[in-house]
């Protein structure tokens, strides 16, 4: 068995039955145990996260901002996922992937709420004087002893899956993207080639692994204080710029929006209904590729950006809590949708074939960029995805590297931590010269794989969340009418 097949196969078992089950499931039994919080209370949650994202607040030593808390996770969420990870569910699963990363989002709204509010409830202070939190302190916090096993278990797969998801992929990503750039502008990055391991790759590839490697660097081992400042500066300009290019192509195309709207609804459903053919698209496939790729850019259920919200200065968990809400809905409902769109609807007005389309194969940012170049011309649209794409990965890549940090620093303490970020670092050279299939297919794995624990963790602790809830809006009642 090759290590292509290997990797497949891994990612077979780790997006079967039963992790699909628990990742809707869960966000399922969450959401109707807070009564729909994430709708009933959304105008809520946006007020206490859009209304108050940008109002002055001072951190302490170890601390960052509720801004600083919610780019970094933003960070880690909005990334290649929204432009490679969406453009991939849609070949590989038909337009009705996007239908079931929307219903991922909805519950995994909830899902990601609980997630922030426990990680912020039983957070502690490390060696350093640092806040620290996630899923295996809210399991050694909140389940006891007992259950010390799962916290364990999900630092294993989240030390490894850091370097699937936040290192291989975006590094992978960054030098496709770049290529593509290069290319487009009259270079010609296929004509040195290198092969290593089995893998064949560009020079230029090898070159941009390294010269990312030593930015990850110059900012991972500034620490949490560092990662946040740098963050919150390139967060908002990278979704600003995406936007307004998203926009663009779309009302460019805004005849064709009904028909990619539909290409959705029925493809959920019906690759064959959607395409006019079946291409070996299965239901199965669709309902997959969109929730594994839904969950692989807005990380609800992962455990991931809790990590990063245990870091804030904010001190009442359900507030912090409401970022989660705000993180799923901008990352998958606004971004992806607009990925989403921004592809179909130029498959509806030139054909698949047009933007380079194969169903049922894989695709990446080359779609997207060729989407673009129908409007924006020359080689424009390839520098500002590969800028965009770029950006989006490298603020994944630092979020990582600080998810990766805290579970290798839970499992053989801080000082170790070192030994995780300089191995962090030097992979990214590794994942410019993998392969995009095997680059994404071992994120998925693995992502699937760490959610395990972390689901099992916060349905157990759901009778926390739902009176942590109830005490926040007792309180603000309160409030008001004192």
């Amino acid at each position: 068995m090759t290590l292509s097949e290997f990797i497949t196969k891994l990612d077979d078992v780790a997006w079967g039955s039963v992790v699909l089950c628990l990742l809707v499931g869960v966000g399922v039994v969450l959401s109707i145990c807070t009564r729909f919080l994430q709708f009933r209370k959304f105008g809520h949650a946006m007020k206490m996260t859009l209304g108050r994202v940008f109002k002055k607040t001072e951190a302490k030593a170890g601390e960052v901002t509720p801004l600083q808390a919610l780019t970094t996770a933003l960070a880690g969420t909005v990334g290649t996922g929204n432009i490679a990870g969406v453009t991939g569910a849609i070949v590989i699963g038909g337009p009705g992937a996007v239908f079931w990363m929307w219903i991922s989002a909805l519950v995994g709204m909830m899902t990601k709420f609980c997630e922030v509010t426990l990680a912020v409830h039983y957070r502690e202070r490390n060696d350093k004087g640092d806040w620290v939190g996630g899923p295996m302190y809210y399991i050694k916090n909140g389940l006891g002893k007992g259950w010390g096993w799962l916290g364990v278990l999900f630092c294993i797969f989240g030390a490894l899956a850091a370097f699937g998801i936040g290192n291989a992929t975006q590094v992978q990503s960054i030098t496709g993207a770049i290529n593509g750039a290069i290319d487009s502008l009259g270079g010609n990055t296929a004509a040195t080639q290198l092969t290593f391991l089995g893998s064949t790759f560009n020079l230029s590839s090898l070159i941009i692994g390294v010269i990312v490697a030593i930015l990850i660097a110059l900012v991972l081992f500034g620490g949490i204080k560092r990662i946040g400042s740098v963050t919150e500066r390139v967060v908002p300009v990278m979704a600003v710029v995406y936007i307004i290019a998203s926009l663009i192509i779309i009302f460019a195309n805004i005849t064709h929006i009904g028909r990619a709207f539909g290409m959705i609804f029925q493809g959920a459903f019906s690759a064959e209904a959607a395409l006019g053919a079946a291409f070996g698209i299965t239901i199965k496939t669709s309902i997959t590729k969109g929730i594994a790729r839904g969950c692989f850019s807005n990380e609800a259920g992962l455990g991931s950006a809790p990590m990063a919200h245990a870091a804030t200065s904010e001190k009442d968990p359900v507030k912090q809590g409401f970022f989660g809400i705000f993180e799923v809905f901008m990352d998958t409902i606004i971004i992806c949708t607009l990925t989403s769109l921004v592809v179909l609807t130029t498959v509806a007005a030139a054909g698949a074939e047009g933007v380079g389309i194969s169903w049922g194969t894989s695709g990446g940012a080359s779609i997207v960029t060729a989407c673009m170049a129908r409007i924006i011309s020359g080689g424009v649209s390839g520098v500002l995805v590969a800028v965009c794409l770029s950006l989006f990965a490298f603020s994944t890549i630092l979020s990582w590297s600080l998810y990766g940090t805290r579970c290798f620093e839970f499992l053989f303490g801080t000082k170790a931590s070192k030994v995780y970020q300089v191995i962090f670092v030097l992979f990214a050279i590794v994942g410019a010269t993998m392969s995009l299939a095997d680059a994404w297919n071992l994120a998925d794995a693995l992502n699937g794989f760490m959610a395990i624990p972390n689901l099992i963790s916060i349905l157990a602790l759901s009778p926390v969340v739902i009176k942590l809830v109830r005490d926040y809006f007792a309180n603000l009642k309160q409030e008001r009418l004192s």
